[in-house]
Formats: structure tokens, C-alpha cells, sequence
């Protein structure tokens, strides 16, 4: 299976630190954003190959990180220049498939997310459902899922309907963008584009879905971080300790080449930390 990694934002309320330098690329304990997801997804043993979808600006910098990189990755670069000619998420991810004639599942995850649980539960969950599948979790915090997609489920997970942004949110619990979709339903990008679904917000899509399609929701089973801004970048860099593995999940990951890490044991989590 490939993993298409959502990396081609200009990441304008980074600015001075994102304003030549790719968000994914800024490190945290000593290991790059992007190393610490696909550390995390590497591990699950089931990612073949991973594609970095980016722009113009940044498509060297990625690549350099490549070059370095133990995982086998392709750099695809829409070419946009700049915040104003940016594709969007939705048109970046039907890029990056018609691009390299993908097929089969796809793993779809936004390259600006730290997560302190291994993804592979959410690849077993989806395995199971056998649909394309996102995860959930609750927020109480109004300001929060007005920014952010916000979905209703039925008591089997499906999800009924999805909102992006919405003024009046119909419920508590927010879509991080990470998906799992099936290779059938991926392939209705172009048409949900036509259908006129938004492109900016990688969520649009998975609310256009599901309502064509069953889409069903995993409880995100630990914590992220969302690093948008300043602020979160440095709570981020305080904050996050790791991934905490548990022994049922997968073997213990490969550090990232170029980037120092130990595993520390716990009676029952592996915790993989940057040094």
C-alpha cells in the first residue's frame, strides 16, 4: 500500500520559520515532523512506498530530505509558486495519483501532524470495515470545531453526514486528516471535484464521500499534535515525548537515518523517542 503524504501548504502562520522552509521538515526532539509520521507508519509494515505531495517552493527541500532518507519516497511537485496558486489538498492528492498511476488502498495523512499512538490500529481497523475510514475524536471547545470538520455517526461508526468548518457544528467530534481510502472510492476524486466539492481542506472530500459511499470512523485512540501556527509549533516541541507503541501492534520501528532515537520499555508501551 502507498502512503500520499499532504505536504504542499505554504504554512503562512509559520512565518518567519516556514516562509523558505517546508513545514514537515522543522524538527521536534531532534527528528523532523515528516521522520516522526513515517517512523510511525513504517512500523505498521504495511506502507510500501510513500509519496510527499508539494509545491514549487519547497519540491528541493523535500527532495534533499530524501536523498538522506531510509523510506522509499517520491517527491511530486504541482508547481505552484506560491500561498495564492495553491492547489489545494483534494487537488494535490488527485495530483499526486494521476501523476504516478497509483493504485490500490491509499494511507492519506496531512505532513504537519504529530501523533503519540502507532497508526496501525487504524489500518486493522479499516482492514476490517473495508471501506475507506478516517478517525474522530471528541472536542468541547466551540472555537475548535468551527475551525476544523466535524462529523455525525451512526451507533455502527458510519458516518452520516460531515461539515467543514461548520457555524453551527451538528456535534463534538473532529476528523484529523488522516484516511484510509479504498482504491474505488479514491479513483471519485475528479468527479467529486466536478461535482463542485471544495479542494482546500482535505476533509471536503471525505464529506462529499460519504455521502456517496460508506465512510466510517475510528475513536483516534491517543493524542495529536496540530501544528499550525507558531505557538503550537512550540508547545509541540515541549509537549510531545514520542510514540507510545503497544507490544500487540507492530515490531519496534527503524530510527530515521540522519535522526538519533532510542526505544525505552515499559511494562506495556514501547515509547520511541528522539534524543
Amino acid at each position: 500500500m502507498t502512503c500520499v503524504v499532504l505536504a504542499a501548504g505554504y504554512a503562512t502562520r509559520l512565518h518567519p520559520l516556514t516562509e523558505n522552509f517546508p513545514k514537515p521538515l522543522l524538527e521536534v526532539k531532534s527528528k523532523t515532523i515528516l521522520d516522526w509520521l513515517l517512523d510511525n507508519i513504517d512500523a505498521t509494515g504495511e506502507i510500501d512506498s510513500y509519496v510527499i505531495a508539494t509545491n514549487g517552493k519547497y519540491a528541493l527541500h523535500f527532495t534533499e530530505w530524501a536523498n538522506k532518507s531510509i523510506h522509499k519516497t517520491t517527491i511530486v511537485n504541482n508547481g505552484t509558486l506560491t500561498n495564492e496558486t495553491r492547489l489545494g489538498a483534494v487537488k494535490d492528492l488527485w495530483f499526486a495519483i494521476s501523476s504516478l498511476r497509483l493504485s490500490g488502498d491509499l494511507l492519506v495523512i496531512a505532513g504537519d501532524n504529530l501523533l503519540d499512538f502507532s497508526l496501525a490500529g487504524f489500518i486493522r481497523y479499516a482492514r476490517s470495515k473495508k471501506t475507506s475510514c478516517v478517525m474522530r475524536y471528541f472536542e468541547s471547545d466551540p472555537t475548535k470545531l468551527k475551525k476544523s470538520g466535524v462529523i455525525q455517526t451512526d451507533d455502527n461508526d458510519r458516518i452520516i453526514s460531515m461539515q467543514e468548518k461548520p457555524e453551527n457544528p451538528a456535534s463534538h467530534w473532529l476528523t484529523p486528516p488522516f484516511y484510509f481510502l479504498t482504491e474505488s472510492d479514491a479513483a471519485l476524486i475528479p468527479r467529486a471535484i466536478k461535482d463542485g466539492c471544495p479542494t482546500d481542506a482535505p476533509g471536503s472530500f471525505i464529506a462529499w464521500l460519504c455521502r456517496q459511499s460508506p465512510v466510517h470512523a475510528m475513536i483516534m485512540p491517543g493524542k495529536r499534535h496540530d501544528i499550525g501556527d507558531i505557538q503550537s509549533y512550540e508547545e509541540a516541541k515541549a509537549g510531545y515525548f514520542g510514540i507510545k507503541y503497544t507490544h500487540a501492534d507492530i515490531a519496534l520501528p527503524r530510527p530515521s537515518n540522519g535522526a538519533s532515537g532510542e526505544i525505552r520499555h515499559h511494562p506495556d508501551m514501547i515509547y520511541q523517542v528522539g534524543n
